[in-house]
């Protein structure tokens, strides 16, 4: 029995199934966790010693890749100053001020301590600006696991079968108004039905939680005419690709303004962080301002924020730094596509920027639904296969691939080789 086994078995009878989050669960896979050590680089280290080239990056943030020396050294320095004080820190004016100069949309911003926290709270601040109720969110994003948010919300829910959640009173979500991916035809019908009561339509610009899964051309354009048509405000849930597609996320690389912008964990160099922000007088309803209340002791975390602030920083300041990314993606994701088509399979690529996802369907994935055609069960041995191989690919058909600066043209080569012997044996 391996050590990640032996931590397994005790894990499983102190937290719900083995893991504090859904995400980490090998079950899909039939696998155990692999209890990590260390991270460096483009690799993490399991207790066992097993050594993995990380496509997962903790979901996204490690777009540096683990353990980089400058954000390193900036939590060093500030633990040394003290981990936590509940009070305003010269820290969060800088990282405010730098968010509000890399995203054009955002004039003032909100610290948090995650997505879901940074999603729950610009959904109640555009209720409070708007004076309205209803929320359209679609099938297959996944906004968090506040109550309003868990309705076919992608990710997690879908790798475990459960279609929404239980413990979410039905009064919680009876103003969440479901609308389809990449459909613009279905938002029109809500808001032709109830225009008028919708204070917010909240979308990831690129489908991250159902895999990954672009917008189709004109989709995100409709999106932003009908909210101005009709007095809503257009959210934009960037936790996946603000500062992933580019300096100013997801709304630069397509050109689309939004009203209010949520962020996740790449703020923060990883550590726990989110954000929410977008106009003035939108951010201006939020308390001590507004009325609309909003509160966090931990917010603005000063550990957090010196590592978010390095990385940041490291981003806007490296010459062609995303360019030279979304080559090298490009150049993978090409070949990774010309691999899938010499299989049984027949399975799909899709991918923008530094973000991928393999399915394994014979249908185009362009919503949830065509995301659900595909063979988890087939996905699970390809899984196992990479995972052997020293390829750490996420334990769910329904997560992106994520490829960090650190990987070298070695490492993905490495794996381009351990898909052709897999997909050549099928």
């Amino acid at each position: 029995m391996t050590k990640s086994e032996r931590l397994f078995e005790e894990a499983v009878c102190y937290m719900p199934g083995g893991v504090n989050s859904p995400v980490r669960a090998f079950g899909s896979v039939g696998e155990t966790p692999r209890f990590i050590e260390r991270g460096e680089g483009a690799y993490i280290t399991d207790v066992d010693g097993g050594r993995y080239l990380d496509f997962v990056g903790s979901w996204g943030p490690m777009i540096l890749g683990h353990n980089h020396p400058q954000v390193k050294e900036a939590v060093l320095k500030a633990c040394d100053r003290g981990l936590s004080f509940g009070a305003a820190t010269e820290a969060e004016v800088t990282m405010a001020r730098l968010i509000c100069e890399l995203v054009p949309s955002i004039e003032m911003v909100r610290m948090v301590n995650s997505g879901t926290e940074a999603v729950m709270s610009a959904v109640r601040v555009a209720r409070g600006f708007t004076g309205r109720d209803k929320i359209i969110k679609f099938a297959g994003c996944y906004h968090g696991h506040s109550d309003a948010m868990l309705v076919k919300a992608g990710s997690g829910v879908m790798t475990a079968g459960v279609p929404d959640s239980a413990g979410v009173p039905s009064g919680c979500s009876q103003d969440t108004l479901t609308a389809v991916y990449n459909d613009l035809s279905s938002v029109e019908e809500l808001f032709s039905a109830c225009g008028g009561e919708i204070a917010a339509v909240i979308v990831e610009p690129v489908g991250a939680n159902m895999g990954v899964v672009p917008p189709t051309e004109g989709f995100l354009e409709g999106l932003r005419m009908l909210c101005t048509r009709y007095g809503a405000l257009l959210i934009f849930d960037e936790v996946i690709t603000g500062f992933r597609l580019g300096l100013s996320g997801a709304q630069g690389y397509f050109g689309i303004t939004p009203d209010l912008t949520t962020f996740g964990k790449i703020i923060g160099g990883g550590m726990p962080v989110g954000a929410y922000g977008g106009r003035r007088e939108i951010m201006e309803m939020v308390a001590p301002v507004g009325p609309v209340y909003q509160a966090g002791t931990l917010s603005g975390n000063p550990v957090a924020m010196a590592a978010g602030i390095a990385q940041l920083k490291l981003l806007k300041e490296t010459p062609d730094f995303y360019d030279k990314l979304h080559q090298k993606s490009q150049a993978f994701f090409e070949k990774v596509e010309e691999l899938a088509a010499k299989s049984q399979y027949s399975c799909q690529l899709n991918h923008v920027g530094s973000l991928g996802c393999l399915f394994f369907t014979k249908e185009p994935v362009r919503d949830y639904a065509s995301a659900k055609t595909s063979d988890t069960k087939a996905y699970a041995e390809y899984f196992k296969h990479m995972l052997q191989a020293g390829i750490y690919l996420a334990p769910s058909q329904f997560e992106a691939m994520f490829v960090s600066a650190a990987m070298t043209e070695e490492d993905l080569g490495r794996t381009l080789t351990a898909m052709e012997n897999y997909f050549l044996t099928k």
